[in-house]
């Protein structure tokens, strides 16, 4: 796997903030997952990216999603690298996609364990779903899994002892020091799990068809309407919302008007006043997961604000 830009004094220095810290930079399996982003996390990495960074490494008992994000922003900082290599072609080594893999590495993984739905068809190193949910499988099966040996997991993703260094500093910045108790501000929020697992879900019913009054393939329907996905996403994470749009905004609760969107946030479309006849599942950079209409499949679209209908957003948690 090629490392695409960090230069050698950046290296240096973060081996050595690696060095001071010690085996304090790996998680046990108790506490993996359970850390916050930290503001550097939140102001750094894309809010799509840190969703699939969750929902991926959940899939992972024992991998912390700052790992995952931690090798995505030294392989090519988030997919945001112009270098070749990182949306078509290879670079210098032969790496492609934003988790910077050799195809017959990403070919390998995939056919032992392909990536959810919600990707490319096929899978493709380039996508960053498919890339993410790829790599978390890779470090997986490579002694992340019950966080058995996550040294080793990052040595076989890039065969250097400074590159594991440089990965678990990176995952260190990236992790929130306050314990999970703390109570969440504008400057600290982050998705709630439940609002992960909703997101994860729905990315997972992506190309299935729009069907009036569709509740899903579990229920006997091809697919799904809006607000039969967005209760689906929500009853697959424990949280129970009512079954039309209409219902799920007035069950709220409510974010502000202009409150910045987290993804798993249900945003609607209609008259504040009443008279909601569209919603969506916000999943970060100003895109939602959408069941348009009739003669539609499930996409992802441009989660619109201004000049058009948006109502307003709710944000559901348990006690909805």
């Amino acid at each position: 796997m090629g490392k695409l830009f960090a230069a050698v004094g950046g290296v240096l220095l973060l081996l050595l903030l690696a060095i001071a810290a010690g085996a304090s930079s790996l998680l046990s399996p108790a506490t993996a997952g359970a850390i916050r982003p930290s503001a550097r996390a939140l102001a750094d990495i894309p809010a799509s990216y840190l969703a699939l960074y969750r929902t991926a490494a959940a899939t992972c008992p024992g991998l912390d999603w700052s790992t995952l994000a931690a090798i995505g922003k030294i392989e090519t900082d988030h997919g945001r690298s112009p270098l070749p290599g990182v949306r078509s072609g290879s670079n210098y080594a032969g790496a492609q996609g934003p988790m910077q893999f050799l195809r017959p590495t990403f070919d390998s993984v995939i056919a032992k364990r392909p990536p959810p739905r919600g990707g490319a068809t096929p899978p493709s190193p380039y996508n960053p779903h498919d890339a993410i949910h790829t790599a978390a499988a890779y470090l997986c099966q490579s002694g992340a899994r019950h966080n058995a040996d996550l040294r080793a997991a990052i040595f076989a993703y890039n065969h250097a002892d400074w590159y594991v260094s440089q990965v678990l500093a990176q995952a260190r910045t990236y992790r929130s020091s306050h314990p999970a108790s703390t109570p969440v501000t504008a400057a600290s929020a982050a998705p709630a799990r439940s609002a992960l697992r909703a997101v994860s879900y729905a990315q997972d019913q992506l190309g299935l068809p729009y069907v009036w009054g569709g509740d899903g393939p579990t229920a006997g329907d091809p697919g799904f309407d809006c607000s039969g996905l967005t209760k689906a996403a929500y009853t697959a994470a424990g949280i129970t919302l009512p079954r039309t749009a209409q219902q799920q905004y007035a069950a709220g609760p409510r974010l502000p008007r202009g409150a910045p969107l987290l993804p798993g946030d249900l945003v609607f479309y209609g008259r504040p006043d009443g008279g909601i006849h569209h919603i969506g599942l916000y999943i970060g950079d100003r895109k939602m997961i959408d069941a348009p209409g009739r003669s539609k499949n499930i996409r992802i679209a441009p989660y619109r604000y201004a000049g058009d209908d948006y109502a307003g957003a709710t944000r559901p948690t348990k006690n909805s």
